[in-house]
C-alpha cells in the first residue's frame, strides 16, 4: 500500500473513532434545526464535522476537506488537491434526532478525485465498515463481500422514495418485485451492500457525501455502482447544491435487473 494512503488510512479511522462517543452522546438529545434546503441539522452535525475535519487538517495541511456542514459552500469549491476528504458528520439526521439508530458517520478518502478509502461508523450495530478497491471491505475486523445470489422475490434492496415525485412511477416495478428496506441512511444503503447485509440498492436522492465512504468499501467487497445520473467521481468540485445522484448497487446480476426494471 502507497504510504501515504496508509497514513490517511489510519488517520480516518483514528479521526471517526474518536467521535462515537460524542454520536452516542447527541443521540436523541440533541437539539435540531432545519437548513434552507429541507434537510435538518443538530449541534452535534456540526460539532462532530468541526472536530474531524480540524485533526484532518492539523495532520494534512495540503488536503482538502468538505463537509455537508461546511459553512459558504453554497457555491462550488474546486477540488484540487491530490488528496481530499468528503464528510457527512451524521448521516440520518432525521433519524438521529427522532431516536432511530439508522445513522452513520461517514469519512472518505480521495485521491486525484477517486475515492479510495472509506470509514462509517454504524451507529445502530456500533460497529465500523471499512475499505477500499484492492484493500479488502470489512466489517469490523471481519473480511466482508457482496451477496453473491442472483435477483430473486426476496432480494433485499435498499430504497426511498424519490425527492422527486415524478420518479415514483419509474421505480414501482422495482418496488413490486422485490423486498425494501427504507433505513432512512443512505450511506448505510450502499455500505449494507458492500458487507453482504443488503442484496441491492436503488437511490434517487444521494449527494457525493452520502456515498463517498460507503462507494470504495461496496466496490471493494466486490459490487458494482452504476450511476443513472449525475457521476459524481472523478470530483472536481464540491458544493452543498450540487444536483442529486441516481445510482444503482450491487452484484452484476442485481445491478442488471434493477436498471432492466427501470427501463435505463
Amino acid at each position: 500500500m502507497n504510504p501515504e494512503i496508509k497514513q490517511r488510512i489510519a488517520a480516518a479511522k483514528r479521526a471517526v473513532q474518536a467521535q462515537t462517543g460524542r454520536l452516542h452522546r447527541g443521540f436523541r438529545r440533541a437539539k435540531s434545526a432545519w437548513k434552507t434546503d429541507g434537510t435538518r441539522v443538530t449541534a452535534a452535525d456540526l460539532a462532530i464535522s468541526e472536530a474531524i475535519l480540524r485533526a484532518l487538517k492539523r495532520q494534512f495541511p495540503g488536503d482538502q476537506a468538505f463537509s455537508e456542514e461546511l459553512l459558504n459552500a453554497e457555491q462550488p469549491i474546486a477540488a484540487t488537491a491530490r488528496f481530499c476528504w468528503v464528510l457527512d458528520p451524521i448521516d440520518g439526521t432525521n433519524n438521529y434526532a427522532a431516536g432511530i439508530p439508522y445513522c452513520a458517520i461517514s469519512l472518505a478518502l480521495l485521491e486525484h478525485g477517486q475515492p479510495v478509502y472509506g470509514v462509517v461508523y454504524d451507529m445502530a450495530r456500533k460497529t465500523l465498515i471499512h475499505g477500499g478497491p484492492g484493500l479488502g471491505a470489512f466489517d469490523g475486523r471481519k473480511p466482508a463481500r457482496v451477496r453473491p445470489e442472483a435477483p430473486h422475490a426476496n432480494s433485499l434492496i435498499g430504497f426511498h422514495s424519490p425527492y422527486d415525485s415524478t420518479l415514483v412511477p419509474q421505480a414501482g416495478p422495482v418496488i413490486q418485485q422485490f423486498k425494501i428496506r427504507g433505513l432512512g441512511s443512505s450511506t448505510l444503503h450502499l455500505a449494507y451492500v458492500g458487507i453482504g447485509l443488503l442484496d441491492g440498492v436503488l437511490d434517487y436522492n444521494v449527494r457525493v457525501w452520502d456515498i463517498a465512504a460507503a462507494y470504495p468499501i461496496t466496490l471493494a467487497g466486490g459490487a458494482e455502482v452504476h450511476f443513472l445520473c449525475n457521476n459524481p467521481f472523478p470530483l472536481r468540485q464540491f458544493a452543498v447544491t450540487a444536483p442529486r445522484i441516481h445510482y444503482v448497487a450491487g452484484n452484476k446480476e442485481i445491478c442488471a435487473r434493477i436498471e432492466e426494471l427501470l427501463g435505463a
